[in-house]
């Protein structure tokens, strides 16, 4: 087991600030550390997790990594944009939520607690260059990685392994989620990568592991993470996004594209995505490979036109869920090329025009 040194925000805040006064604006990470408080990255820095376990502790309600001017009134104009920050893994490079801490959906904004967007492991708000790389994420307590207002970013080489844990009827524990016991889930809706309002020109690769939720999301909705972080002068659109070779096991979808309520999402370029939970011991089948808007709920006033969901390109893609391909909303110009369904699976879902 892990032996995890206290006050890890402490220490991780104090090299930075020693990395800008040398003026290196660099700083290499060790050791196991227990976070407690969100660590602030500011611009033009990178920060090199080598052999590196961060661990979120136990009982709070925090993110493990934000920009400089994250939830900050400055943060929330061109003027406080953060630019060209980058967390980089070299060898054994793992963030993890550790102990769930009953902060979810359900309960967030709640009773005295926060928004469960404190239980990101990484949420960057208006930030103009982003490199993640090299990292595993355990234990997300809710998404694990999330952007919104976000531009001209790298996302790569990211394995998850989701919490599995669940709870029976008589309150005994069991591990690997059964699709007809969703009740029994601990932590739900643990996505990998989130992609929120405002996001485009991103690319992201070679993603593997297990998420209890989606693994890949892009979502323009109109929530309250998007009007509390909104940037007055940016596009709300998720545009010009590049996701290929996702090799994983998702409980929901591989890769889903939501907008709803005039909201636009487009410029989508998917490719090579693997659905792997006939193999993963986590789950006993996922849902979707590729989730394009959604046919049994309403986020937004109505569903997307042809003018607001266009220009997605999907290619060869394999799942072996409910559906290959589950397609809602009207899309315009949607192609499709090598799509493949195993175990019997039908290749699509199309709602596009039964809405």
């Amino acid at each position: 087991m892990n032996t995890f040194a206290k006050n890890g925000s402490e220490h991780i805040t104090a090299l930075i600030h020693e990395a800008i006064e040398k003026g290196s604006r660099t700083a290499t990470v060790t050791g196991n550390h227990e976070i407690e408080w969100a660590v602030r990255l500011p611009s033009d820095f990178t920060l090199i997790l080598e052999d590196c376990h961060l661990c979120m502790a136990d009982g709070v309600y925090s993110n493990m990594f934000v920009n400089e001017h994250h939830d900050t009134e400055l943060g929330k104009t061109v003027a406080g944009t953060d630019r060209n920050i980058s967390i980089l893994g070299k060898g054994r490079a793992i963030l993890d939520g550790g102990t769930y801490n009953g902060l979810s959906e359900k309960n967030s904004l709640k009773d005295g607690l926060p928004h469960i967007s404190k239980n990101n492991l990484l949420l960057f708000t208006n930030v103009d260059g982003f490199t993640v790389r090299d990292i595993s994420c355990h234990n997300q307590r809710w998404w694990a990685l999330n952007f919104i207002y976000c531009r001209n970013g790298y996302l790569g080489n990211l394995y998850f392994q989701s919490n599995d844990l669940a709870i029976d009827e008589n309150g005994d524990e069991y591990h690997g989620l059964k699709r007809d016991r969703y009740t029994d889930v601990v932590v739900k809706n643990s996505d990998g990568i989130d992609l929120r309002q405002g996001c485009n020109h991103v690319t992201i690769e070679n993603i593997t592991g297990f998420t209890e939720d989606d693994t890949v999301a892009l979502t323009n909705l109109s929530g309250w993470i998007e009007q509390r972080y909104c940037v007055e002068g940016l596009p709300s659109d998720i545009a010009f996004v590049t996701i290929k070779n996702v090799t994983a096991s998702a409980y929901c979808s591989m890769i889903r594209l939501l907008n709803q309520g005039e909201l636009k999402l487009h410029d989508i370029s998917i490719e090579d995505i693997y659905d792997t939970s006939a193999e993963c011991p986590h789950l006993d089948h996922g849902r979707y490979c590729v989730r394009v808007g959604d046919a049994k709920h309403l986020y937004g006033d109505r569903h997307s036109t042809a003018e607001e969901t266009y220009n997605i390109s999907i290619k060869n893609i394999f799942g072996r869920g409910q559906s290959v391909l589950h397609l809602a909303g009207a899309i315009g110009n949607l192609t499709i090329e090598n799509a493949k369904a195993g175990d019997g699976t039908p290749l699509a879902e199309d709602f596009r025009t039964q809405l």
